[in-house]
């Protein structure tokens, strides 16, 4: 329709002579500026009426709506629709983002600028509800107008989704990780300088190696990079581990093992951090057993190196198992057999011909293992003592008296490297070598039994694991309702009441513990994020599976790009790109869920693109062939098969939102203080009671929420039952008229 652009050009018209252009300082959510001030208050008007106050910079942003108005007669398939559209909208968004990053709170943003033009007596803040519904209608009406041109089959709705994402992916990921790159070489006076770099970067707290001459640990980027690395292969192997004895043994309780795969994704990342120190600490129950026993002084062996290498590969080790255990469960019985057939032993054929198949899950094991070691804050900040690593050093240098954004973003950089490195390595490692051995053959046999020394091993080292981290996990639980750890063993629900205690007062119930506060804040900003992430994530695959565009590759490498970058990564690159026009974000809710959006992102994408793989382009070109539009296919036909996909990511997208610690703890205000954040501070005050309280009540809420999507899963149905099943034998039995549907 020549007018589809309508509706998208109201609502450019509505923010922009009706809406309060800037950023309400109350917050997006409230509303007083509706009777404080409005429409002529500076705080509150809209752009029209800005101009008339002094802020004439935004008097050519009416251009491109008016333009539109001029082809309304012209049909879609005139060149000049097209080209009006697409110059209206892509001039009017490059404008308002240019002239947002030009002028500031402090007028100018370029000392260039100011000394060409003279300083301003007026100031600019971030944008409001206006300046984001009118960049929102510039996109679309130039999407629109590439549509018109034939783009992508004219297709309005996949060019628009291409845009949307394109858009929030390169605001939310790429502008942040740029601003990080260029804060690096800000020296102390603002000014952009290479020796601010060059100085923090070479600096011998990050690559010291006093550590070879002495008991002094080394810098901190050797430090993480061999943590890193310790981690890494310690949780690769004891996956493998597991791996192998829940496929290849008839160990009694191999599926029990599954069970303990859940834990670590909804758990806390420093709660394992603070039981090991109720167990092993200077004053932990095993401590003070073997120090009795063995009359020796109780020692401080787990703070530092030892004590966070334990913790990380306690929680990461159950994650490496889910990667390796389907790589394990692929590789092909029927040549496992033909390398016995030929002679080759239980071992030779397990490191000549199983080993080498598992390389690909050997290395993502591996690279996840050293990605999350990298990223993790938590068990380091709780453990670390004198050992300290990129993340912890990060967040001092940002919250810490120094205030150093400069040397942040250095470490940020360093960090980001290791992690990129790591990614690089992985690819040369697996090279272009073919691993595939699962093919449209049916596939008949078993597996090779494992060599019996090799067995041994196996259960020797999995079984010990997984008691250790049940006892772990016990010691959270029951931490919870004890006086005072290893002092006071008495029976108590104290910790519970003071955290969570509820009362009724005149106004009725009131939520009187001092962890209600952060507990709403936390359920609430997860259950938005959740199904903001999936949306996102499923959209993105769905163009990534189903459209074919120029840049495909790119537009993948940029949804993807999130995943290999570390939350602490991410949470300084927010501080520095969202603390200042045209996005002033910082200390808002809004922050917290844009962050756990394009942090947890990646993973919705490669849920969708696998599920939506499976099936058939068949069911679109028919859907589209009966008239509907990619819209009501993508809603009516792909969404409904899609149902597991959409469920993975939301419990995933609620349960990461709760338990992340490392990018939110940047981010947190006083007003919007999440779970992880406020528990860190009890552990950091020695509360330790309330925070292990805290953690089991974040455990059985997660895990209540596991549950009930595994519920909603097991309930779908991809086939018609018969009729006949239902109804209690009907006496006229339902005829089809073709065996498949009997079938059916």
């Amino acid at each position: 329709m020549r007018t589809s652009f309508f509706p998208w050009l109201a609502m450019g018209w509505i923010g922009f002579a009706i809406l309060p252009w800037y950023v309400i300082e109350d917050g997006f959510w409230a509303f007083e500026w509706v009777l404080d001030g409005y429409p002529f208050d500076s705080d509150y008007a809209s752009a029209l009426v800005q101009i008339t106050l002094g802020k004439e910079w935004l008097l050519p942003l009416i251009f491109p709506l008016l333009a539109p108005l001029f082809i309304v007669k012209r049909i879609k398939s005139d060149p000049v629709y097209a080209q009006t559209l697409i110059i209206s909208g892509g001039f009017g968004l490059l404008y308002l983002l240019g002239q947002g990053f030009i002028l500031g709170i402090g007028g100018w943003e370029f000392g260039v600028l100011e000394n060409t033009f003279g300083a301003l007596e007026t100031r600019q803040y971030g944008m409001g509800y206006g300046a984001l519904l009118t960049a929102g209608a510039y996109l679309i009406l130039l999407t629109t107008g590439l549509a018109a041109t034939g783009y992508l089959r004219g297709d309005v709705f996949v060019t628009s989704a291409i845009g949307i994402v394109i858009a929030l992916v390169a605001t939310f990921v790429f502008l942040p990780v740029g601003k990080i790159l260029f804060s690096a070489f800000v020296d102390e006076n603002g000014l952009y300088a290479l020796s601010a770099f060059s100085d923090n970067f070479f600096n011998k707290k990050i690559w010291g190696l006093g550590c070879l001459t002495s008991t002094v640990s080394c810098g901190v980027g050797l430090n993480s990079l061999f943590l890193a690395i310790m981690t890494g292969t310690a949780t690769t192997l004891l996956g493998l581990a597991f791996a192998l004895v829940a496929t290849r043994t008839d160990f009694r309780w191999k599926k029990s093992l599954r069970v303990l795969t859940i834990l670590p994704i909804i758990t806390p990342p420093f709660v394992i951090g603070l039981a090991l120190i109720l167990l092993l600490g200077r004053a932990g129950s095993i401590t003070q057993f073997v120090s009795e026993i063995l009359n020796i002084e109780p020692g401080r062996w787990l703070y530092g190196l030892p004590g966070v290498w334990l913790a990380q590969t306690l929680s990461f080790t159950p994650i490496a198992f889910l990667v390796l255990i389907g790589v394990v469960e692929g590789v092909s019985p029927s040549m496992e057999e033909a390398s016995q057939t030929l002679g080759a032993s239980r071992w030779q054929t397990f490191k000549n011909v199983s080993l080498p198949l598992m390389r690909p899950g050997l290395a993502n094991a591996f690279l996840i293992g050293f990605i999350e070691s990298m990223a993790d804050f938590g068990n380091p900040m709780v453990l670390g003592g004198n050992y300290d690593v990129l993340s912890t050093e990060i967040f001092f240098a940002i919250v810490g008296a120094q205030n150093d954004q400069s040397r942040a973003a250095v470490l940020a950089i360093v960090l980001l490297t290791f992690t990129l490195s790591a990614f690089f390595a992985q690819r040369i490692w697996l090279g272009k070598k073919s691993y595939t051995t699962v093919v449209g053959k049916a596939e008949s046999g078993a597996h090779a039994g494992m060599n019996p020394l090799l067995r041994w091993v196996c259960l020797g080292v999995t079984i010990p694991w997984a008691a250790f981290t049940i006892v772990i996990y016990a010691t959270v639980l029951f931490g919870g309702f004890v006086v005072n750890w290893g002092r006071d063993n008495s029976f108590t629900l104290m910790h519970y009441a003071e955290g969570f205690s509820v009362g009724w007062g005149e106004s009725g119930l009131s939520w009187d513990g001092t962890a209600w506060d952060s507990f709403w804040t936390t359920i609430t900003i997860s259950a938005i994020a959740a199904p903001l992430t999936a949306g996102l994530g499923l959209l993105t695959s769905y163009l990534l599976v189903r459209q074919r565009f120029k840049g495909k590759s790119l537009f993948e490498f940029g949804t993807m790009l999130s995943f290999a970058i570390p939350g602490t990564v991410i949470g300084v690159s927010y501080i520095l790109a969202f603390n200042v026009p045209p996005f002033e974000l910082t200390g808002t809710a809004a922050i917290l869920v844009l962050c756990f959006m394009f942090r947890n992102m990646p993973v919705g994408v490669r849920g969708g693109i696998a599920a939506m793989s499976q099936l058939d382009k068949s069911l679109d070109e028919a859907s589209l062939t009966l008239g509907a539009n990619s819209l009501t296919t993508l809603r009516r036909v792909i969404l409904p098969l899609l149902r597991p996909a959409i469920v993975a990511a939301l419990v995933y997208s609620f349960v990461r939102a709760i338990t992340s610690v490392s990018a939110v703890i940047f981010l947190v205000s006083a007003d919007h203080n999440m779970a992880t954040s406020y528990i860190i501070g009890l552990v950091e005050n020695g509360e330790y009671g309330i925070a292990i309280a805290y953690s089991s009540v974040l455990i059985v809420v997660m895990l209540l929420a596991i549950i009930l999507v595994q519920k909603v899963i097991g309930e779908r149905k991809l086939r018609r039952r018969n009729r006949v099943e239902n109804t209690s034998h009907q006496s006229t039995p339902l005829t089809s008229s073709s065996p498949r549907e009997k079938q059916a």
